[in-house]
């Protein structure tokens, strides 16, 4: 891919979910090699629901895991459901479960956003949740420029907490919100914003089933990112959709890249 598209959305088609879970776990093993060989950290944003599991689980799995240097990687949520720390709806549980429990990465370079039984307010924990991203924040922005961010994209097209045509998907001027009545269960969340994602250097988006097939198609069209917030995600350096033929349906051929 020449420099002059490197930043183009592009489309990675696998057979099915296990083997997009399989593929995204082999290329986040090979960026975080690539980019904590030399002593560099790496900031990731991680993503809950099935497939951010999925792609966790297989990358506890893959040998390379071991080479890792894991005190280098910070692992930080595009969103998170305010609910107790150990309530199965938590996406940093399941990442826990999934991944983290598994490696030896320092309990400092977790930053989770408060539970609901920490004795914070939504608007606190959102606001603590961005004085943490503040303190690992670059000479641009109060927040850290993640290397990866992992997305999961629903079938209406919003991508961590952002929902269609809510004001949440507008805000321009805060890493992160609180976000009440959404309209997917539970009602309360903590996002981080649209300008967070897009500063990262690359934003991959992991999407399975016919479901996901519309939004999918909608994102790659160019559609309004307010009522489609998938279509407003955008990585500095790259744009991956990691999806399954099922998605794929309706993906322009010219879109798909063979060799990512």
């Amino acid at each position: 891919m020449s420099d002059a598209t490197s930043a183009e959305k592009r489309v990675v088609i696998e057979a099915t979910p296990t083997d997009v879970a399989a593929r995204v776990a082999d290329r986040f093993l090979t960026r975080l090699r690539a980019r904590t060989v030399n002593g560099r950290v790496a900031h990731v944003a991680l993503t809950g629901g099935s497939m951010g599991g999925a792609v966790l689980a297989a990358t506890r799995d893959d040998p390379r895991a071991a080479s890792i240097d894991w005190s280098l990687v910070h692992f930080w949520w595009g969103d998170e459901r305010f609910v107790p720390r150990d309530d199965a709806d938590r996406n940093a549980l399941q990442s826990r479960n999934a991944l983290l429990d598994h490696i030896p990465v320092p309990p400092e370079n977790i930053h989770e956003v408060a539970g609901s039984d920490d004795g914070l307010t939504l608007d606190e924990a959102a606001a603590a949740y961005a004085a943490e991203l503040a303190r690992f924040g670059t000479d641009e922005n109060p927040w850290p420029a993640f290397a990866v961010c992992f997305l999961g994209v629903g079938p209406d097209g919003h991508i961590a907490s952002l929902f269609p045509d809510r004001e949440e998907v507008t805000v321009t001027d805060a890493a992160a919100l609180a976000v009440r009545n959404s309209p997917k269960p539970p009602p309360e969340r903590v996002t981080l914003t649209r300008p967070v994602i897009n500063t990262s250097k690359r934003v991959w988006l992991v999407l399975t089933g016919a479901d996901k097939a519309s939004a999918l198609g909608l994102a790659l069209a160019g559609a309004s990112y307010t009522s489609v917030p998938v279509a407003g995600a955008r990585g500095r350096k790259r744009t991956v959709f990691f999806v399954d033929e099922a998605a794929a349906s309706e993906v322009s051929p010219d879109l798909i890249d063979q060799a990512y």
